[in-house]
This record gives C-alpha cells, sequence and structure tokens, in this order.
C-alpha cells in the first residue's frame, strides 16, 4: 500500500459554472510506510550494550529496519569480548574478532558454523613497533574488525592504534593520533609481517569498515576521529572513501554522511536490493542513527527513528544499544537463532 497526500487542484465543478478545487492522489515522501520483507532474508546485529561494554548480545529483524533483542535481553557468549565483527569466510564458516581491551596486546578470533555456538578459533599478537609512517606506536588495539574479500580469499584484519598519550589538559590528541592499521591472512593462523596503515591522509580514524562497491572496487567506510571545530566540521562523524582496489590507495573521504558524535558505523543492503542502510551510534549508548542511499556513491539522507513519536519513526532499534556488526542471514538462519535464544 503507498502512502498518499492530498493536492488541490483547480477542476470545473458540473453543474456549478465555475473552478473549485478538486482532491488528486499522490504519493508522500513522509507518509506511512510498510518495510519491504523478503520471506528468505533476515538480519543479526551482533553488538554490545550499554550495561555490558564488549559482551556480546544479539538483536535481529526480518526489515533491516525494525530490531528485536533476542534471548530475554540476555548475553548469547560467556567468552567473547570486544567490539563484535563478523565476516564469512571462503570456507562457509562464520568469523569473529574481539579483544579484551585496547591494552590487550592480542587479538582474538572464534569461529561458528550456525551463528549460535562460537569456539575460540586463535590469537594474533601484531608488533607494534616501527610501523611505516606511524612511528611510536603505542601498545594499544582499539575494534578489531574482519573483513572476508572473496577475490583474494584472504581476510582483511584492520583496527585503530595511537602514537601519543592523551592528558588531563588536551584528552583528545590521544584521538586525534590514531591511525587505521590492517594485516592480510588466509587462514586467520598466518599474518603479514609487519601492519601497515590502511590510509596515506594525516587524519584520525577509527572504526574502519570495507564494503565493495557496486560499482566496482571497494569502500572504506570510517570515523573521521578530529574533534569537530569550524576548520574540521567533518569531526566525529561517519565518511566514506572508495578505490579501486582492497588496499587503496584511497582518496581523502566525502562528505559526512552521519551528525557530528557519531561512531561505529555497520552496513547491510535492505532487502529489497535497492537501498543501502548505514547504521552508526550516538555515543557513548544514546541512540542509534541511519542514514540510507540507493548506492554507496548518494544520495545520503538521515532516516528518522526511535524519536518516541511511532509516525515519525521509520526504524526503531532497542534501547541501550552499542556498537557491533550487522550481517545478512537467512530466513532459516534467523528461525535457529530465536529457537537457540528465545524470549520469553
Amino acid at each position: 500500500m503507498k502512502p498518499y497526500r492530498w493536492i488541490r487542484r483547480v477542476g470545473l465543478a458540473i453543474g456549478m459554472g465555475f473552478l473549485a478545487p478538486v482532491a488528486v492522489a499522490q504519493v508522500a515522501p513522509g507518509g506511512p510506510v510498510t518495510p519491504y520483507v523478503d520471506p528468505a532474508k533476515a538480519y543479526l546485529f551482533a553488538h554490545m550494550t550499554k550495561e555490558h561494554y564488549g559482551v556480546l548480545y544479539y538483536s535481529v529483524s526480518l526489515d533491516g529496519l525494525h530490531w528485536t533483542r533476542i534471548n530475554g535481553g540476555r548475553p548469547v557468549s560467556q567468552d567473547y569480548h570486544g567490539h563484535a565483527s563478523i565476516a564469512r569466510g571462503g570456507d562457509g564458516r562464520f568469523y569473529l574478532v574481539g579483544n579484551k581491551g585496547d591494552d590487550d596486546p592480542l587479538i582474538r578470533f572464534w569461529v561458528s558454523d550456525d551463528l549460535i555456538r562460537w569456539t575460540p578459533f586463535g590469537t594474533y599478537r601484531p608488533d607494534l613497533k616501527d610501523i611505516p609512517d606511524h612511528p611510536h606506536a603505542l601498545q594499544r588495539i582499539g575494534a578489531p574488525k574482519l573483513y572476508f574479500d572473496k577475490p583474494s580469499g584472504q581476510f582483511l584484519l584492520t583496527w585503530h592504534t595511537p602514537s601519543i598519550e592523551g592528558t588531563p589538559e588536551d584528552p583528545e590528541r590521544y584521538w586525534a593520533s590514531q591511525r587505521t592499521l590492517y594485516v592480510q591472512s588466509k587462514d586467520l593462523k598466518t599474518f603479514d609481517e609487519k601492519p601497515r596503515r590502511l590510509f596515506t591522509w594525516d587524519m584520525a580514524t577509527i572504526d574502519t569498515i570495507i564494503q565493495p562497491d557496486d560499482k566496482g572496487g571497494y569502500c572504506a567506510i570510517i570515523k573521521d576521529e578530529r574533534y569537530p571545530s569550524y576548520d574540521w566540521t567533518t569531526g566525529k562523524t561517519v565518511r566514506m572513501s572508495c578505490a579501486a582496489n582492497l588496499l587503496g590507495p584511497y582518496p581523502l573521504p566525502g562528505a559526512s554522511l552521519s551528525p557530528n558524535f557519531r561512531e561505529a558505523p555497520t552496513l547491510v543492503r535492505a532487502p529489497n536490493a535497492a537501498d543501502w542502510l548505514l547504521y552508526y551510534e550516538q555515543y557513548a549508548g544514546t541512540s542509534y542513527g541511519l542514514s540510507m542511499a540507493p548506492t554507496l556513491h548518494g544520495p545520503w539522507y538521515q532516516v528518522s527513528g526511535n524519536s518516541g513519536v511511532p509516525e515519525w519513526n521509520r526504524y526503531e532499534m532497542p534501547a541501550g544499544t552499542r556498537h557491533g556488526s550487522m550481517i545478512g542471514i537467512t530466513r532459516q538462519q534467523y528461525d535457529a537463532l530465536l529457537n537457540a535464544f528465545p524470549n520469553p
């Protein structure tokens, strides 16, 4: 059913002898909508919560817009800790990455065949000394994330590392020194010899995720970690840069896709295969925002949700949800998750 608004047009009122307005139905962008649902598709959001930072929770959706936390709102793993990031490998299994905290020297991996049971898979200890173009890197590993690249058959593991300690007088210099680092691996057992910077720009970046571009190549979705000002109006926003190759070179990112003070982007294709849904957190745990576009190159606009006014909302996210990653799943996997982690 399509939404409508009534537009007054001038038409001849029969028998009256004068022109009178006649109501004509036309589609209204702000009218009520019924989201499209594909009977074969669903979505999983693996995330933390405001109350339990780094602990693994699940929320699910059929339309990519309306999310429900499962397992009665309880964690789905007692073992995992981190900023949940899931990638499906070439073997069809799911791989999850995390760490115990930024000062944990190890990046940790889990594996699952069904997204229900996660088994420890291994660890990786990056050598953060003498990184090219990022001297004096601190022993800090922020929010490791996984992407599996089908053409090369390799995992891309990214995270952010700073090079300057913060101080009470200037805590932002720590965040301003963050840079996105990466290594590659075919099996998450052996890795490149040395981490490298993914971007050459002199700009603080965190929370980088990778998405194949509609038009070919790859798009990196990042958080511009500079503090916003008149000089850096894009500070603390989600932005995007696209390149022909997975490792770049990536040009400077484009305009902000989110308001200021948003982070932890995660991206899925809507079930109609016509829209991209880019979610991001208004930290710390205040709410989730959503921007939408038909292609990764736009045009992007911000969608209304979680407003407290139901007729304005186009999406709903459970309160207290904090960052993680969304992936598309089958309806069978969705049903299996609800069966394994039922709500009362």
